[in-house]
């Protein structure tokens, strides 16, 4: 029991530091959940990550706390997620509140004017990280399906400025459909036909 304590002890502690020292949102999170979760204390698969990325974008509600609740029932059920959640939260809650209180000083302050500029050229790389592994891990599927879905909906986001809502219900549309596909052995054989 004392090792399951611990696993709580540490994963509410990771999810703290990691939402306490988190600029530019939910993505940057994600690559430093992912960092953590998977190459530092191996509770996760990449495949694993990778799912959860997909679900936290898609889902309803803050991007860091969709991840927390998935990645705290993972490692340790639904006092895991609780756990995770409160760790991801707290800091945020505390770090607000504050700034709430001092806002007029925050806003017209020049020194923290200009740290906030700087954060940005490394939040954009963090998220550039981000996209970069997320490609790299549909690539690495080698299914054209997927490599073609992830280019029609960067082509449409980017160029077509298509809602992001409409290209998530889209592939989450094709994504059932491959699944009932998969599931029920609809397979064409070499003669055409349909198995």
């Amino acid at each position: 029991m004392k090792k399951d304590y611990s696993k709580l002890w540490v994963l509410f502690k990771s999810m703290f530091v990691l939402s306490a020292c988190t600029f530019g949102g939910g993505f940057v999170i994600v690559s430093l959940m992912k960092k953590k979760y998977v190459e530092e204390l191996k509770w996760l698969e990449e495949d694993e990550m990778l799912d959860v990325t997909a679900i936290t974008q898609s889902a309803p509600g803050p991007l860091p706390v969709n991840a927390s609740v998935i990645i705290g029932y993972r490692i340790a059920g639904v006092v895991g997620s609780l756990t995770a959640i409160f760790g991801t939260i707290l800091p945020p809650m505390v770090i607000i509140s504050v700034i709430s209180v001092f806002y007029e000083q925050f806003r017209t302050n020049p020194y923290i004017g200009t740290a906030l500029q700087v954060m940005r050229a490394g939040v954009a790389a963090v998220i550039f990280d981000v996209v970069w592994n997320l490609a790299h891990n549909v690539w690495n599927t080698k299914r054209i399906l997927y490599i073609a879905m992830m280019i029609t909906a960067f082509i449409a986001t980017y160029l077509l400025d298509v809602s992001a809502m409409i290209i998530i219900l889209t592939c989450l549309g094709i994504g059932i459909i491959d699944l009932l596909v998969k599931t029920f052995g609809m397979v064409r054989t070499k003669d055409g036909g349909i198995v």
